[in-house]
């Protein structure tokens, strides 16, 4: 990944859990690695622990779907899964919640101007 997608990702990322925060969401890990990779975001929303996949995407690029949040297909959700469960195995008491689920974030820039934001809860 070049630098410039990454600070992008990071960017999306920072702008995502802000957006959360004055929401009322407690952000419990950013870039929460894992032996089997990492998670963007893992936040509570009241009593529901939240997976937070954040999705980021230039306006008008040829490459990658019309929408960021369309990057996540069933191969994603599945690795997200797999990484959330390991989340959970290692933090088991972090965090008090009812019930989890998996949202997905999707950011669109024009140059470094944020165009475009799409949170989908319970995406998968």
């Amino acid at each position: 990944m070049t630098h410039a997608r990454r600070r992008t990702g990071r960017i999306a990322e920072d702008l995502a859990a802000r957006r959360l925060r004055a929401r009322g969401w407690r952000i419990v890990e950013r870039n929460a690695r894992t032996r089997l990779g990492e998670l963007d975001i893992v936040a509570l929303d009241r009593g529901c622990l939240v997976f937070v996949e954040v999705k980021a995407g230039r306006r008008g690029s040829y490459y990658g779907p019309e929408r960021p949040v369309l990057a996540v297909g069933p191969r994603k959700q599945s690795r997200l899964r797999r990484l959330a469960a390991a989340w959970m195995t290692v933090n088991r008491g972090r965090a008090r919640f009812a019930e989890i689920r998996f949202d997905v974030i999707g950011v669109s820039f024009d140059g470094r101007r944020c165009v475009g934001y799409e949170h989908i809860r319970d995406a998968f």
